[in-house]
């Protein structure tokens, strides 16, 4: 059995992150066939990108909202932050 310790900054930092209760943005995306991208938004944050891939465009609003989130949510732990993901796509016919 492995009985570890931590201690220091670190330790103290996750037991913040764990404490701290989650902050959820929803990004809402939509694709666009005619430019072969998925377009997000969240006016929260507030950041819009576009991407090829789903994966794509949440790395990219990821990165913007941390980039973001201490001017627009002063006090807000970035590691209670947590993005959602609404997409919206058309149903293609089976024809």
């Amino acid at each position: 059995m492995d009985a570890r310790i931590e201690s220091g900054p670190a330790a103290g930092k996750r037991d913040e992150a764990m404490m701290s209760k989650p902050v959820i943005f929803t990004v809402s995306a939509i694709w666009d066939a005619d430019a072969g991208v998925w377009s997000g938004h969240c006016d929260e944050i507030p950041a819009a990108a576009d991407a090829p891939t789903l994966d794509e465009l949440l790395a990219k609003m990821e990165a913007m909202t941390l980039d973001l989130l201490p001017d627009n949510h002063p006090g807000v732990d970035p590691a209670a932050v947590f993005l959602q993901i609404t997409a919206l796509r058309e149903a293609l016919s089976a024809a």
